[in-house]
This record gives structure tokens, sequence and C-alpha cells, in this order.
């Protein structure tokens, strides 16, 4: 029996990428779970095991960590929903239905968020905290207006006669109640008795797109209030 050959050793570069995952990774639980002012550049530091000079080398500041925290999660999400709703605009062809692009917005965020374990989970609460966020929230939830601005083309195109305000004020109620689901705050499970969870995304995933498929149809059909 021969002896197992040696691991190869890993370059400068694979430490290094290494090291930059594992304190990305660090950064992303402890920002999800104590915000962003609750966490300093020593707290990810400790959570990891590295000086925080080394911190410092790779980050100029907390700001620094946070801005490339969010510039690798959220990507993930944006791809994703932009494949999903591409290949539902190609099958709908001129003739979408607001339940179906809903489904194919929110659906495929739920799905990336169930699959993804912890740093899925994270990043939901992430843009939870966000998109209730002035100020920054709104910087960094720009990173989904691509994503957005081709849910609302397919809604406009389901929903013609309706006025655009109203689209765009739909999908303000849809993202509150996407990133309150991602907070996984648990308020449901306490409000029901434990009948629901705020865990149970494939029962969010099942009521919510009708549920807010039928609000953007009411709020299109209300008549014109006219001027204040």
């Amino acid at each position: 029996m021969t002896d197992a050959a040696p691991k190869p050793r890993r370059t400068k570069a694979e430490q290094r990428e290494e090291t930059l995952a594992l304190i990305l990774d660090a950064a992303e639980a402890l920002f999800a779970e104590h915000g962003y002012y609750g966490v300093t550049l020593k707290d990810v530091a400790k959570k990891v095991g590295v000086s925080s000079t080394l911190m410092h080398y790779h980050f100029n500041g907390k700001e620094s960590l946070f801005d490339a925290v969010w510039a690798r999660g959220a990507p993930r999400s944006v791809d994703a929903r932009l494949e999903a709703m591409r290949a539902y605009a190609a099958k709908a062809g001129d003739h979408p239905t607001v339940e179906g692009a809903l489904r194919a917005f929110l659906d495929t965020d739920f799905d990336l968020n169930m699959a993804s374990g912890s740093s899925g989970r994270y990043m939901g609460i992430l843009g939870a905290q966000a998109n209730s966020a002035p100020g920054w929230g709104a910087d960094k939830m720009e990173y989904f207006n691509p994503t957005v601005l081709v849910l609302v083309g397919l809604l406009k195109k389901a929903l013609p006669e309706c006025e655009e305000a109203r689209i765009f004020w739909g999908y303000h109620f849809v993202s509150g109640a996407l990133t309150h689901a991602m907070a996984r705050t648990g308020r449901i499970d306490r409000l029901s008795n434990g009948l629901c969870s705020s865990e149970d995304f494939e029962s969010i995933k099942q009521y919510m797109a009708t549920f807010m498929a039928a609000g953007f149809e009411a709020i299109c059909r209300l008549p014109d209030a006219g001027p204040a």
C-alpha cells in the first residue's frame, strides 16, 4: 500500500481568497444578527480568528467591508431573478399574467433563500434591514433595481389599462411584504399560537404571489380620485 500523495501547498493568492471568504462569511452573519451599527471590524476579526491589522489590510473600514458583503451576496438574487423573469417573459409572450410575473420574481427568491443555507438567510435579513433603513438602505437596494424594473415591465404588459403610478405602488407593497418575510421575525408564530411559522417559506411561496396579484388588480380597478 502506497502512502497518499501530499496535498499541494496553497498559493498565496489561494490563501488570500480563502481568508477573504471567511471574513465575508463572518461579517455577513454579524451584520444580519446585529445590524450595521452593532458590528465593528474587531468583532469580525474575533469571529474569524484573525488580527485587526489583517482586517484593516483588506478593508479600509467597516463601510468598505459592508459594501463587500453586499457586492458578493446581492448578485446571487439578482441573477437568479433576471433569469427566471426572462424565461417567463419568453414563455408568456404578449400575454403575461400578474400572478405569473410575480411568481417569477418572488418564488425564485424564496427558492434561492431556502437552497442557500445560512448565507441565503443572512442576505435575506440584510435585505429586510436595508428596505426599512433611510439613507444607506436605499443605496443598497439599488442592487435590485434591474430586477424590479423587469417585473414592472411585465406588470405593465399584464395590466395595460392601469396607471403606471399604481403599478409602482403595488410593487412598493410587494417589496415590504417580501422583505418582512425574509426577516423571519417569528411574529406570525406568536400571533397564530404556532399555527403559522415565519420559517415556512413553502407556505409563504404558495400564498404571496396569489395574494399580491389580487391586490394589483384591485388597485388598478379603483376609480381615479382626482385632485386632492
